[in-house]
């Protein structure tokens, strides 16, 4: 592996890694003759970019091959102000791909090429610089556990160095039904939950990693259970995700708030996740209270459902109130 050229970075204000990927992004189904639109998705560099835009120190290490898809990613995150000084470049392994359909209405479809790509071939040892270098935050997420033994280990020795050193940690459980099942991330995660500082979930993911079952009645008996499952386990904030009904935070201090999401016209949901966790660390870095950081978190995700695109449309820190006017309006 060789990492990118560069000087050796500052500390961070959030550190993560994991697999960036060629995508192409159909309008409809996958035909003969579709024009299919080209661009790079990934968990952890979509968080990434959503910090920069910011204002933030945000550093993805993760790993692409010695090829054209992988100097696209690094030339976009590059672009976008992303440090990838400890990025690294897999000499034979290739870089990841996937294809997204948008099939019917806004389900959308996605086929990954991940096995034996360069992220897949991530080690602990790709991570040693980039943990030298230092952060505030080291942000998790349980797709780079679903790539292999390596990534697997690699996040496990992260989470507990970055703890060690008085870091917080986050983790999205972020479950991948075409990466795992949910017993096999639940073994892969649950692991990890003294470490973690702050988990987000959605609200359907929170079984996966605490293996309390959510369904009762009410459906409210079963989060809470779930939320009290991981605070007892370590975790000390869980933020529970709960698409367009919003979104909640509580912490072993008794902390709860709960925050409805902002209504906009959806135009693609991929991404609204991640944009959600940008949001949330940028509150979280910028000393925000639990119901400011929730605040931030769906703003984020509220760009990112009505704009195209993983991360294309994410705002600036300037453009943070431009969903306060009133649909409709121009600015002048």
């Amino acid at each position: 592996m060789s990492t990118a050229p560069g000087r050796v970075s500052a500390p961070a204000d959030v550190l993560t890694f994991g697999e960036t990927m060629l995508a192409a992004q159909l309008p409809g189904t996958l035909a003969v003759g579709a024009q299919a639109r080209t661009t790079v998705a990934g968990a952890e560099s979509n968080v990434a970019i959503g910090l920069a835009r910011l204002g933030h120190h945000a550093v993805w290490a993760g790993l692409v091959g010695d090829d054209e898809p992988g100097r696209l990613v690094l030339r976009t995150l590059r672009g976008e102000g992303v440090d990838i000084t400890r990025a690294g470049t897999h000499a034979t392994a290739p870089t990841g791909a996937l294809l997204r359909e948008r099939r019917v209405a806004d389900l959308a479809r996605v086929h990954y090429w991940r096995s034996h790509s360069a992220a897949s071939l991530l080690t602990p040892a790709d991570l040693a610089p980039a943990l030298g270098d230092g952060a505030r935050i080291l942000h998790l997420t349980g797709i780079t556990c679903a790539l292999g033994p390596g990534p697997l280990e690699a996040v496990r020795t992260a989470a507990a160095h970055a703890q060690a050193q008085g870091w917080t940690v986050t983790l999205d459980v972020n479950h991948r039904q075409r990466l795992w099942t949910a017993e096999e991330a639940g073994r892969a995660l649950r692991p990890l939950l003294p470490h973690i500082t702050v988990l987000i979930a959605s609200d359907d993911e929170l079984p996966v990693v605490t293996g309390v079952p959510g369904g009762t009645p009410d459906g409210e008996d079963g989060e809470a259970r779930a939320v009290g499952a991981l605070l007892d386990a370590g975790v000390r904030e869980v933020v529970v995700k709960r698409g367009g009904e919003g979104a909640a935070v509580r912490d072993r201090q008794g902390t709860r708030h709960s925050l409805p999401a902002l209504r906009v016209p959806v135009r693609d949901t991929v991404g609204a996740g991640d944009a959600f966790c940008a949001g949330y660390l940028s509150g979280l870095l910028d000393g925000v209270p639990p119901a400011g950081r929730l605040a931030r978190a769906n703003t984020l995700g509220a760009f990112a459902v009505a704009s195209d695109g993983d991360w294309e449309g994410l705002p600036r820190r300037d453009e943070l109130g431009l969903l306060d006017a009133a649909p409709g309006s121009a600015i002048r």
